[in-house]
This record gives C-alpha cells, sequence and structure tokens, in this order.
C-alpha cells in the first residue's frame, strides 16, 4: 500500500512538471533599456569596463537588442505565413546578419582595450558553441517528433 501511494506521488509531481510550459529565452518581459542595463552590467563584471566604456557601448547594445526584437517579431510573423524563403534571400539575410556582427566586432575593439577584447572574444565563442549545441538538440528532436508522429491519411 505505502509502495502505492508513493508511486502515485511521483507519478504526480511528473505529470505536473509536464503540463508546465517553458518560458522562452526571449520572454522575460524586459524592455530594451532593462535588457540593455543588464548586458552592460554582465558585461562590466565581465570585462572590468570603465565608465567611459560603458557609455560607448550602451547604444550598440540597445542597437542590437532592438534589431533583435524586430527581428524575432518578423519570423513569429513570417512563420505563421508558412513560406519558405528561396536561396537568394536566405543569402542576403545571412549576408545582412554577418555585416552586422562585423560592425559590432569593429566598435567592441575600438572601445575595448587588447586584453579586454581577447576575454570578448573567447565569452563570444563559448556563448556560439553553446547555441549550436542548442540548435543541434532542437534539431534532432524535431526530427524524432516528426519520425513519431502518426502518418496522415
Amino acid at each position: 500500500m505505502k509502495k502505492m501511494v508513493s508511486v502515485m506521488l511521483v507519478l504526480g509531481f511528473l505529470m505536473t512538471g509536464f503540463a508546465q510550459k517553458k518560458k522562452r529565452r526571449g520572454d522575460d518581459g524586459f524592455s530594451v533599456d532593462q535588457k540593455t542595463e543588464l548586458a552592460l552590467k554582465k558585461m562590466t563584471l565581465r570585462l572590468d569596463l570603465s565608465e567611459r566604456q560603458q557609455n560607448k557601448i550602451r547604444p550598440l547594445l540597445a542597437e542590437q537588442i532592438t534589431k533583435r526584437e524586430e527581428f524575432r517579431k518578423n519570423r513569429k510573423a513570417k512563420r505563421k505565413e508558412a513560406k519558405k524563403l528561396s536561396a537568394d534571400e536566405r543569402y542576403e539575410r545571412q549576408m545582412a546578419h554577418l555585416d552586422k556582427k562585423i560592425a559590432f566586432k569593429s566598435s567592441m575593439k575600438e572601445i575595448l582595450n587588447s586584453k579586454q577584447y581577447e576575454r570578448f572574444e573567447k565569452m563570444n565563442g563559448r556563448r556560439a558553441h553553446k547555441m549550436k549545441r542548442k540548435m543541434k538538440m532542437k534539431k534532432r528532436k524535431r526530427h524524432e517528433e516528426q519520425m513519431n508522429a502518426p502518418e496522415r491519411a
């Protein structure tokens, strides 16, 4: 009897855990200014930024965060349309993205000293590696869901 009660409790906890929705990274409810300040504080802690450097980096981060928010909204709208981009459109999008990354890196290189910039590069490398791993897992999960889904007639 005790085992059965304990099994029921465990199952109850598991079921409530699965029922809760995971909160997406972008859905934190912060404004652009709040996100900018948080990112700047984290960067200040990791790179030991001076006040002058913080004042130069703040608008760069605000612009980057604003553009990211716009991109997310546009992507959600386009996802509902279920229209795939052509190869040329994907190419243009990737080129624009890489151009923005290059511009941000060059402006950061102007603001930071060599030691700080080295740490900045290391931080971005780790972040990129994490994101690649996450995307790989997402792809694998999506593929498994498609393989396990019942066929439609």
